[in-house]
């Protein structure tokens, strides 16, 4: 049956939701060794494992936890989840680049955390990192990955559920979890909905790494570049992205993962039914009357 016109809603920006680590949030070092971009925002104090910075509408969360090749403990998960609940709200931040300091972009769990563990533990440890994974999907705004190094486990799940993702050419990425003897179920349903099953079920079974020139061939990246290149070209794209409306972007994201899973006459009736009303929106509007009258659009957020 059709959703029912009143299932379709369109989201204004105002209401967005959307042990030797480094000193909480007062590092400067980022991926690469590069220079901080932009001002840190206040924020960033408040993050033991992540530095959080914007530049010109453009939000940089970096993991750093590099000497743990970022990986994700439970109190990094939740950190995330925050940091990105909080640029879901931001009507300052229209793209975010998510990336990793160190050698890495994400080794996946932090399995010196999982040793001995109740099942309690367990339970809590996997339902934090999907809450992680459906926030990062349900936030506005896209979110982009930059990779280097590896991705693994559930550093491949992180990969594979931002919106985009950019990888050096040197990045690997693989669902390891088979060889020692905890098999990647979480990171498999993001890797499954990225790339075709028989690649997925290979590397899910076999454990063997990817390059990045296979990674984008399967459809689980879009772009490699050199890795001198990865931050500009990363940028390039959340600035193409960030030209758009915010309002009309965070629209199409929350329409298209609504209509993924959806039988295609339904999906054809719920993309109607949001295309008409984004039609009616002061953006479209604008936007329309500006390609005819070939001048730039001056976009209001609604």
């Amino acid at each position: 049956m059709a959703e029912k016109e009143s299932d379709v809603r369109i989201q204004n920006p105002e209401g967005r939701r959307g042990d030797g680590e480094a000193e909480p949030g007062t590092g400067s070092a980022h991926p690469n060794g590069a220079e901080a971009r932009g001002q840190p925002t206040e924020r960033n104090r408040e993050y033991r494992y992540l530095l959080v910075e914007t530049e010109e509408r453009i939000g940089y969360v970096t993991m750093n936890r590099p000497e743990k090749r970022n990986a994700l403990s439970i109190a990094h998960m939740q950190e995330l989840i925050d940091c990105f609940e909080a640029m879901g709200r931001s009507q300052d931040v229209a793209v975010i680049i998510l990336r990793g300091n160190g050698p890495a972009f994400c080794a996946g769990h932090d399995l010196g955390e999982m040793i001995g563990q109740s099942p309690a533990f367990y339970r809590h440890e996997f339902e934090v990192c999907t809450r992680l994974m459906e926030t990062i999907q349900g936030i506005p705004q896209p979110v982009i990955a930059q990779v280097h190094g590896i991705a693994t486990a559930a550093g491949c799940q992180l990969v594979a559920t931002c919106d985009l993702a950019v990888a050096s050419e040197n990045a690997r990425f693989a669902t390891p979890g088979v060889k020692i003897g905890l098999f990647c179920s979480t990171p498999m349903v993001a890797v499954s909905r990225a790339i075709g099953r028989k690649k997925a079920l290979e590397m899910l079974l076999t454990g063997e790494p990817i390059s990045a020139a296979e990674a984008l061939q399967y459809g689980l990246i879009n772009r490699v570049v050199p890795s001198e290149s990865l931050a500009a070209e990363t940028r390039a794209l959340a600035e193409t992205i960030a030209r758009a409306s915010p309002f009309v972007i965070g629209l199409g994201k929350q329409a298209f993962y609504r209509q993924l899973d959806m039988p295609q006459p339904l999906a054809y009736d719920y993309a109607k039914e949001v295309m008409s009303l984004n039609a009616l929106a002061a953006d479209a509007q604008e936007g329309m009357c500006a390609f005819l009258e070939k001048r730039p659009p001056k976009w209001h957020s609604r």
